[in-house]
């Protein structure tokens, strides 16, 4: 019986650590100032870490979709994910 272990990969390690500083930047930043709920184009009162969460969990459906309809470079992919979670965390 053989593993299969997962290679890392600079894009990879980059992608997995940018992702554990967002959300541990973002336990800091609410432990030290606590925000409140507001509403903006997502029908629900959320919070930052709300926002952080959807806008993550909604790229990650945005790079497969992109993986599964397209044939373009996933740089673009990445590029309209960040802008995705950028746009959710301001005005969400």
């Amino acid at each position: 019986m053989t593993l299969e272990w997962m290679y890392w990969t600079l894009p990879t390690a980059i992608f997995c650590i940018a992702i554990f500083l967002a959300l541990t930047g973002m336990t800091i930043w609410q432990t030290v100032s606590p925000s409140v709920e507001r509403r903006g184009f997502l029908p629900i009162p959320t919070t930052p870490g709300d926002r952080l969460f959807i806008g993550l969990v909604s790229a990650l459906y945005i790079q497969l979709a992109w993986l599964g309809l397209t044939d373009l470079s996933l740089w673009i992919a990445l590029l309209v994910g960040v802008g995705w979670i950028v746009a959710v965390m301001l005005w969400g």
